[in-house]
């Protein structure tokens, strides 16, 4: 337990980055981390060197487990199962895939037009930007284990049921025609050494960090704004844990954003430290993942309105269930 506890802290929650950045803004910057501009200061180094060494680290593991998993064997695991073992298996796939909501979105046109089942497909779209490896870390180093563990287990639950659902609603003839004339995946995958699989992991922990450095940036910003200048009063006269509206709320205000799982973390542990139930800052982090903004636009080109509809209404009324459900019991996690 001591050396899991070592772990935990030094590892994950990175007590001595914390501690460092510490002296760096009192000695250094000549201020202190209890007042506003120093904390400030402080959270959104920490925040951000933190988010980087993580993410960094994580996605380079997750990139190399994924290299053995190529589109085409993919889609030959999953096209050997149907019904709610596929969707279970399509939510899993998406765990494995540090993807955003719109660049998954190519991959489940690629599936789609392999014939995979569409429900197992919708499967996959709801997991991949929402639930992966990477986030299950970072969710322990900002809150703790308990949690970081619950949202995947509900996470994959949202996936499996949302999936299920839209495959026994028969919507497949919902989806342009053109989607089933691709045939992306059935190019051969070369076979890749050791070496081509570290290449081809660093050069993804690149092109990641490239594209979601300014939403961290972006995010931790806002995170140290609501943990050090906003008063606690005022946002939890909105989103406070007694207010019955404030997971909708946070619904909706989540999905006109556009970021990924680790540009919202930060703000999610900025409301939560500021009074605000654990199920409404999940509930947001989702809306902005799962159903941001432009995804849904892209997700426009290639299915048309009724599915689209049904997609977006699952996933809003599964990510407000999910909200009330940690609301109501967060003494549990917390």
């Amino acid at each position: 337990m001591n050396i899991f506890q070592w772990i935990n802290s030094q590892l994950l929650k990175m007590d001595w980055l914390h501690n460092l950045i510490e002296l760096l803004v009192e000695n250094v910057f000549g201020l202190s981390i209890q007042e506003r501009i120093g904390g400030s200061i402080h959270f959104f180094i920490y925040d951000v060197i933190k988010i980087f060494i993580l993410l960094s680290v994580l996605i380079f593991i997750i990139s190399y487990i994924q290299s053995y998993f190529p589109p085409e064997r993919t889609k030959k695991i999953l096209g050997r199962f149907s019904g709610i073992t596929g969707n279970i298996l399509g939510a899993l796939l998406g765990t494995v895939t540090p993807f955003c909501s719109c660049s998954s979105i190519p991959l489940f046109i690629g599936f789609t037009s392999a014939g995979l089942p569409l429900g197992v497909t919708f499967s996959f779209l709801i997991s991949s930007p929402l639930v992966d490896l990477a986030s299950v870390l970072l969710l322990a180093s900002i809150f703790n284990w308990k949690i970081a563990i619950g949202y995947v287990v509900v996470g994959l639950i949202l996936a499996v049921v949302g999936g299920t659902m839209i495959s026994k609603l028969k919507l497949e003839k919902y989806v342009e025609p053109f989607v089933y004339g691709n045939k992306s995946l059935d190019i051969e995958q070369e076979s890749m050494t050791r070496k081509d699989r570290i290449d081809y992991s660093a050069e993804q922990v690149l092109t990641i960090i490239k594209r979601v450095w300014l939403y961290i940036l972006i995010g931790v910003g806002i995170g140290a704004a609501i943990h050090n200048w906003i008063p606690e009063n005022a946002i939890t006269a909105i989103l406070g844990k007694d207010k019955w509206y404030s997971v909708l709320i946070a619904t909706v205000v989540g999905i006109p954003m556009y970021a990924d799982i680790f540009g919202t973390l930060p703000i999610a542990e900025a409301l939560v430290a500021k009074g605000v139930g654990l199920g409404t800052s999940l509930s947001f982090m989702m809306g902005v993942t799962a159903l941001s903004l432009p995804s849904i636009i892209m997700l426009k080109q290639v299915v048309k309105s009724k599915l689209l509809i049904t997609f977006v209404g699952l996933v809003t009324v599964g990510i407000i269930i999910i909200g009330y459900v940690f609301n109501s019991f967060s003494y549990l996690f917390i």
